[in-house]
């Protein structure tokens, strides 16, 4: 499993394109939403936009970098028969997933740190240590919840069908989940809906710990449900596929 991780994290920095979109995209994202705002506190919350939003687009490119990467390497992977010859090894299917969310929650660390060092030299953020620390560790702990649903969309659809399922559920999510715009600006039939989704509450663990708190349990609880679920799920299309093959 050691192996497959490693030979993940060197194919995914290997990709340019894969490279731009996961790490580049999202802090330059971050200045065109938050570069220009003020430091009013957003309407409902204690946050301004540039607190907010930093811990927003670091959610969205850990995102972008675990689903989007994810589950197309595993579709294209499915096809050229790649995973048909992993079968063939002693690893078992926790351990396939175990090394795919692994790999893909690695890659996701410098498109975090990024966001946060663009936060802190163009906008002026300005946090305690600890707080640095809390939100980047968080986020990344976090990432692994959308590392398991990339690969179970990997092996849910096929080659040409996965990249429109995978961007349909992570732009739906991420718009719903507060992660382009304070959900308190929306109308409340979608905070009602957001209250319950992963990226909301994966959001709300950094957005705790700017405004001095720890983040809430039911954050972290919802967090850890999709998690078993989205894992769960991946581990059983992958026995699933295997015995189709």
């Amino acid at each position: 499993m050691t192996t497959l991780i490693k030979l993940e994290i060197i194919r995914a920095l290997r990709n340019k394109k894969f490279m731009f979109f996961s790490v580049i995209y999202p802090p330059a994202l971050y200045l065109i939403i938050a570069g220009g705002a003020d430091s009013k506190p957003i309407r409902g919350m204690q946050l301004d936009m540039g607190l907010y939003f930093m811990v927003s687009m670091a959610a969205f490119g850990a995102m972008t970098a675990v689903l989007l990467g994810n589950s197309e390497r595993i579709a294209k992977e499915r096809e050229s028969g790649w995973v048909r010859q992993l079968r063939l090894t002693a690893l078992p299917a926790r351990g396939y997933v175990a090394a795919k969310m692994g790999a893909a929650a690695t890659v996701s660390l410098p498109s975090i740190v990024l966001v946060m060092i663009v936060a802190a030299t163009v906008k002026g953020v300005r946090l305690e240590a600890w707080q640095w620390l809390a939100i980047a560790g968080g986020t990344w702990l976090g990432s692994f919840v959308f590392a398991a649903l990339g690969v179970a969309i990997g092996y849910l659809a096929t080659g040409d069908a996965v990249r429109p399922i995978a961007m349909l559920i992570y732009f739906a999510l991420a718009f719903l989940g507060g992660l382009w715009m304070p959900l308190t600006i929306l109308p409340q039939w979608v905070q009602n809906i957001a209250e319950w989704l992963p990226t909301h509450a994966y959001t709300a663990l950094g957005t705790a710990v700017e405004a001095g708190n720890a983040p809430h349990v039911k954050d972290m609880a919802i967090l850890a449900g999709y998690l078993l679920l989205f894992t769960a799920g991946a581990a059983w299309l992958y026995r699933k596929d295997t015995r189709k093959a």
